[in-house]
């Protein structure tokens, strides 16, 4: 697209700007609620109705508010409303509004309108009032007391406007920051630019993976109403990780000053004001490798993709052509055709392995879009011996148009041997079965770190149907932690947490990884809600799979000490075990399994609780490596 088409197309998007703010019809938005779920507001696309409800703690409207909405919830239990509450209050943190909920048995979700921006779109003023919407139409059909709501509910439902469209509210004040400010002196110079050159302008630039190029302010402005949307709807910026819990490095999401900002100068009408505009003289100019010239280059294969279709997954080869052995401590993987590649998982194996197809000796580095460098932690790297091969697992997707991909991956060596090993696990079920129409199914599986270990990041990933992630840490005390929650999951990203600080993790303790999937029609990526999906590697099947970057304490790289064998163990365990109690009792094995245990399974449970843990298992594991070299000695 050239760009005076793109100026063209921005004009006349700009020409819209006055009209995103409309007096009766309720925008979209996508807010977190009081226990970490993320809920946006049309996906509810398919309710006879949507109850919204302001709420404040302490405020005594709200508590007789609340027993009035859980007897129309009751009421209207079979008739397919949608009831939500939603606090603006600036000052009541999430974990405040968790408490009061808790406190006060409120069991709906409260929306954590933490920068006041949605509930500045509803002119919310009083605690306890009462929002009466219409799905068909995003209309408000009826704001004000509770007492009237219900009303007002029978006729939407009924498809009729209500008698009383607007009643008086008695509450609470919603103190609102924004109501005296002036938005229209916000700078964009000192101010928006600053914010979009420092969050945006990497991937909106020239060549970059945005769809446009923040050139300049005349593009910002022409695209701003589009901007305010995916920033009220979290799509953009691409970091979907729980604000609240832990803190990690390239944090790509924006602050709440910094969503204000941004929100309310579009609102004001994107004025250009005074001052220098960085973004035309601090262009952000599109590298190709953003780390520097690589130490090597891999070149895989060429590889035709169709314009329509489904591809297989693709496993190419390169061999390793380096004569001596490297440490890995920083990769870049450059699609050939961007539009195809949607994602790649490059790593090694040693020359005398045993080749799995798709299974790495050594993982190096995975791309999607938004994440096509990897930076080692300081002190660690993955060891690349010479010889072997490298192996690469690549995902096409067809665009419509016939292209010749040519992926490349730049490696990165370091001079001397970092201080530890890198490794690598994944915490997956192959086992996962998730039934037609289910809106809200659960997987989860784990795995045991067996040596005191220190994570340094984390990547949740699932396919179409894939709505929420996270990982919780249930350590030996008996205490839980939850180190990442991802609640609003966009398949399109495939984002990699990584801690500021590694979270040290002592021997004994469990990795849970769960997602939440949503196999229902008012999921809109979903290819076919009234499917029975299973485990796949295409994305119309599902995958439960956490991916984790960690380093053993008590190892170093001149003195491994762990093997993948035992870590392999551990991932098997982890998503068979139903119970989660660390081992696996008789039920809990594979029906093949157990045909070879019949004999066998008391004398490898040799604590004699009834189950095989890691340490039987790999007891169990070397007393058949012993057989079967018996058995190879025999021969």
């Amino acid at each position: 697209m050239s760009r005076w088409i793109t100026l063209i197309i921005a004009t006349l998007l700009a020409s819209t700007l006055a009209s995103t703010v409309s007096a009766s019809r309720v925008e979209d938005f996508v807010l977190i609620d009081q226990n970490g779920r993320a809920h946006e507001l049309y996906y509810h696309k398919n309710a006879s109705a949507v109850v919204l409800v302001a709420q404040g703690n302490g405020c005594a409207a709200v508590d007789s508010t609340v027993e009035q909405l859980k007897a129309l919830r009751t009421q209207y239990a079979d008739k397919g409303v949608q009831f939500l509450m939603i606090n603006s209050s600036a000052d009541q943190d999430r974990a405040a509004i968790r408490a009061e909920a808790q406190a006060k048995g409120i069991d709906f979700a409260i929306l954590d309108d933490s920068t006041q921006l949605i509930g500045e779109g509803l002119n919310l003023t009083t605690a306890g009032e009462v929002l009466v919407i219409n799905p068909k139409s995003w209309d408000l059909a009826y704001r004000g007391d509770i007492s009237k709501a219900g009303d007002a509910l029978a006729a939407v439902i009924a498809g009729k406007a209500p008698a009383v469209a607007q009643a008086a509210t008695k509450g609470c004040a919603v103190e609102l920051s924004a109501n005296d400010a002036d938005h229209s002196q916000i700078s964009y110079s000192k101010t928006i630019a600053p914010i979009l050159l420092e969050k945006c302008a990497a991937c909106h630039a020239p060549g970059g993976i945005g769809p446009w190029a923040m050139t300049d302010y005349n593009m910002v402005r022409g695209f701003a109403p589009m901007i305010r949307e995916v920033v009220r709807t979290k799509r953009m910026p691409p970091w979907h990780a729980d604000p609240t819990i832990g803190t990690w490095k390239h944090d790509k999401s924006l602050s709440i000053a910094q969503t204000r900002d941004l929100i309310h100068w579009i609102e004001a009408g994107a004025p250009r004001g005074e001052g220098e505009d960085v973004l035309a003289t601090q262009p952000v100019q599109y590298v190709q490798w953003p780390l520097g010239e690589p130490d090597l280059v891999i070149n895989v294969p060429a590889f035709e993709v169709p314009a329509t279709g489904v591809v297989d997954y693709q496993f190419p080869e390169v061999a390793n052509p380096l004569d001596h052995d490297v440490w890995v401590t920083a990769a870049t993987v450059v699609p050939g055709e961007r539009p195809v590649v949607h994602h790649v998982l490059m790593g090694s194996i040693e020359q005398d392995a045993t080749q799995r197809e798709g299974v790495f000796d050594n993982y190096i580095i995975g791309y999607a879009p938004g994440n096509e460098s990897a930076l080692m932690p300081t002190g660690t790297g993955v060891l690349v011996k010479k010889g072997g091969k490298f192996l690469i697992q690549m995902h096409y997707t067809t665009s419509g148009k016939a292209a010749v991909d040519n992926t490349q991956v730049g490696l990165y060596f370091s001079d001397e041997p970092p201080q530890n090993y890198l490794r690598n696990q994944v915490v997956l079920s192959p086992r996962i079965q998730i039934q037609p129409h289910d809106p809200a199914h659960v997987e989860q599986a784990y795995v045991e770190f067996y040596d005191d270990a220190q994570i340094h990041s984390l990547v949740a990933h699932s396919h179409y149907r894939g709505i929420a992630s996270d990982f919780v840490l249930h350590y030996p005390d008996g205490s839980e932690e939850t180190i990442l929650s991802v609640p609003n999951y966009d398949f399109n990203w495939q984002q990699t947490y990584e801690f500021v600080e590694p979270k040290n993790v002592p021997a004994g303790s469990k990795l849970v990884h769960r997602t939440r999937y949503d196999n229902s029609a008012n999921n809109p990526n979903n290819p076919d809600p009234g499917r029975t999906v299973p485990w796949g590697l295409q994305s119309w099947d599902e995958m439960l799979y956490g991916n984790v970057s960690f380093s053993w304490v008590n190892e170093s790289s001149d003195n491994p000490i762990h093997d993948n064998g035992k870590a392999d163990t551990a991932q098997f365990i982890g998503f068979m075990d139903k119970d989660m109690d660390g081992k696996l009792v008789w039920e809990e094995l594979p029906e093949r399994m157990q045909k070879g245990l019949v004999q066998y399974f008391k004398m490898v449970d040799q604590n004699g609780d009834g189950g095989l843990d890691l340490n039987e298992f790999m007891f169990l594991n070397k007393m058949r490596a012993q057989q079967q070299q018996q058995g190879a000695g025999a021969r």
